[in-house]
């Protein structure tokens, strides 16, 4: 689906036409005009705790038991699983 606002300027207003609606402004007075589509809402993910406060460039998501949460942190790295990483 596309959305798009089309503003023309005739005769000291402008018309604002989004989705077969429209909004006249008459100049000189002052409006504000805000035209939002909402985007798509998903459920969060239930039971998918993560922590991802200490996360660097090319973290790994794992699990940790011990906090009973995922984690992304310098722990386990692209790096750390390929140089000497356990596997």
């Amino acid at each position: 689906m596309s959305n798009s606002v089309v503003v023309s300027s005739v005769n000291n207003t402008t018309v604002v036409t989004e989705n077969g609606g429209s909004t006249v402004v008459t100049v000189p007075q002052t409006s504000v005009v805000t035209a939002t589509t909402q985007g798509p809402q998903g459920v969060a993910g239930a039971g998918f705790d993560i922590d991802s406060t200490a996360k660097v460039d090319k973290s790994v998501v794992y699990y940790d038991a011990a906090a009973s949460q995922f984690k992304a942190d310098t722990t386990w790295t692209t790096t750390t699983l390929t140089d000497g990483g356990n596997f």
